[in-house]
This record gives structure tokens, C-alpha cells and sequence, in this order.
């Protein structure tokens, strides 16, 4: 079977060597100070931020953006909190949550750069105790945090990669000590394929960055032995999905689906998604979400899917 290689975020929604590490220093409250809990979203969209240039940015409603490299010009410092994934937790061991967040940064090329950084609430105020730099258009399936640690499941450039198209699967740890946040180790999982999806079940989040899918009715896509199923908002559908000729592409066949009657405007929705699917020609993932890259009506889209939980 042909390897299917993953399109970088950037070219889906949005997601270099080394390791940029905050040198903040964390100071732990004592143990028996009572439980203030974990900064919330709005604390962590608007602080500031250490670890990722030479100076501090701060964040205000979840994105900084800096003055041009060039006067007049277009290209400038941007990073952006990827507010749909973050947990909360004791990092280190003195009884108080921190919470766990993913930064984007941008300067203009073609690359994003993720970061891993953790906030935790001192007098009231969110303080970013530690900053991590995790890779360039890497994609993140999943984070978790055991035993202290802050776990991310990714999938990134292998060694026969192009930055572009990663399909190396693997798991990232890191910790948070005295001296910041810092990677401990990573486990290499193997090579992306579309098996890998395989009885996975998701549910439609967003048409767009601009366009949202509507709670009700759902839209969804299960993989099942190259084969994609779900409901279209009206009725069932079904096709099969194979890995494309090119790097980081998916082909979809064309759908078949039930035959029952809903009312015009769900009929409008089914007939949007089914005609995205049709143009389905990249997949990868966007923090937590699995993303098809599509176009439909000389238009580029994304198909963006959050992880359906059982009933």
C-alpha cells in the first residue's frame, strides 16, 4: 500500500530544527495553599507569552501580532493561541493546576511553528511559567497529561519527508521543571496510513475558517477499511477513500447514499457537504480535529471534524 503523506497545516487551515525553551524560572506555591484552580480560556488569550522570540509578546483575545520585519512591508511576527486544545492539571507537583496550551507562530513564510506552553495563576494573575518549541508544521492528533507530564501525540516529518507532507506518527513528552518546559523523550509510533483512522468516528465542526456546520442535524464520517460512511445532515452516505497520486492527497469516490426526503434547508446543507466530500483531496490534522482539504466551485475549503463521542 502506498504511504499517504499529510499536507501541512498551513495549507489545510493554517499549521525548523531546533528548540527554542523558556528560561523563566517557576516558583511553586506551597503545598498547603489552598486550590485557586487553572487559568480560563480569557486569562490565557490575553498574557504574555516568553519562549518564542528574544522578547515577551502578549496575546490580546488570543493573538499577537508585531510591526513588519521590513517597514512597509507585509511579512510581521504573528502567533496565535489554538484555543481548541488545552487541558488542565498539576505539572508540578504543588497541588495547584496549570494549564497546557498550543501556539502557532508565523513570520511570513510558508511555515508555522507550534509551541508548547503552559499558564498558571499566581495572585490572580495568569503568569506563563514555561514555553517549548515543538516543530515546524507539525500536527497534533492528540494531548494528554500523565504522571505530571504533558503528552502529545503528533504526526511529523520522518526522515524521508518533505516539511510539507509529514507522516512519521509519534509521541512527545514533556515536563515542566525549574528551569521551564522541556521535551523528556519521544516515542516514534510508525508511518501514517489511512488504516490508522479505521473505526474512528467524527462529527462536522466547520465548512470554513468562516462558515460553521450547525449543531443539528449532525454531519458525520466514520473509516472503516477504505471506505468513509456518515450521516449528510438528510441521509446516510457512503464512498471509498485510497491515498492520492501525489504527496499529502486523498481520493474519495464518488457517494452513494439513501434516498429519503428532509426539508429544503436540510437538503441545502446535505447537498453543500456531499459536494465538499466530492473535492476532497488532502487530510490531516488541526489540533485535535481531523481536517479534508477540499474545493468546490473553484473555492479552497476545509471539512473540519471533531472526534465523536460515544452516546
Amino acid at each position: 500500500m502506498r504511504r499517504l503523506l499529510f499536507i501541512s497545516l498551513a495549507a489545510l487551515l493554517t499549521a525548523g530544527p531546533g528548540c527554542v525553551s523558556n528560561n523563566a524560572n517557576t516558583s511553586t506555591a506551597a503545598k498547603a495553599a489552598p486550590v485557586v484552580g487553572a487559568p480560563d480560556a480569557y486569562a490565557v488569550a490575553n498574557t504574555e507569552y516568553s519562549g518564542i522570540y528574544d522578547y515577551a509578546v502578549r496575546l490580546t483575545d488570543g493573538r499577537f501580532e508585531g510591526e513588519p520585519f521590513v517597514a512597509g512591508g507585509a511579512s510581521r511576527p504573528t502567533v496565535t493561541l489554538i484555543d481548541r486544545l488545552s487541558l488542565e492539571g498539576d505539572l508540578d507537583g504543588d497541588g495547584q493546576p496549570e494549564r497546557a496550551v498550543l501556539l502557532s507562530e508565523s513570520s511570513g513564510g510558508s511555515g508555522v511553528n507550534l509551541y508548547l506552553a503552559v499558564v498558571t495563576l499566581r495572585g490572580g494573575m495568569a503568569v506563563n511559567t514555561g514555553t517549548a518549541f515543538v516543530g515546524n508544521r507539525v500536527q497534533v492528533r492528540d494531548l494528554e497529561i500523565v504522571d505530571r507530564a504533558i503528552v502529545l501525540d503528533v504526526v511529523q516529518a520522518g526522515p524521508a519527508d518533505a516539511m510539507c507532507c509529514p507522516t512519521q506518527m509519534a509521541q512527545r513528552r514533556y515536563k515542566l521543571g525549574a528551569d521551564g518546559l522541556s521535551e523528556q523523550g519521544s516515542k516514534i509510533l510508525g508511518t501514517f496510513s489511512l488504516a490508522v483512522l479505521d473505526g474512528s468516528e467524527w462529527k462536522l465542526d466547520q465548512f470554513s475558517r468562516t462558515s460553521l456546520a450547525p449543531e443539528e442535524p449532525p454531519i458525520t464520517l466514520a473509516f472503516a477499511d477504505g471506505r468513509i460512511s456518515g450521516k449528510s445532515a438528510c441521509n446516510r452516505y457512503f464512498a471509498a477513500i485510497s491515498p492520492g497520486d501525489g504527496d499529502g492527497s486523498v481520493k474519495i469516490g464518488q457517494a452513494g447514499s439513501t434516498m429519503m426526503a428532509c426539508t429544503p434547508e436540510v437538503m441545502a446543507l446535505e447537498q453543500r457537504y456531499l459536494g465538499a466530500l466530492a473535492g476532497v483531496d488532502k487530510l490531516g490534522f488541526v489540533a485535535g480535529r481531523l481536517a479534508l482539504g477540499y474545493t468546490s466551485d473553484g473555492t479552497r475549503g476545509s471539512l473540519v471534524f471533531s472526534p465523536l463521542e460515544p452516546e
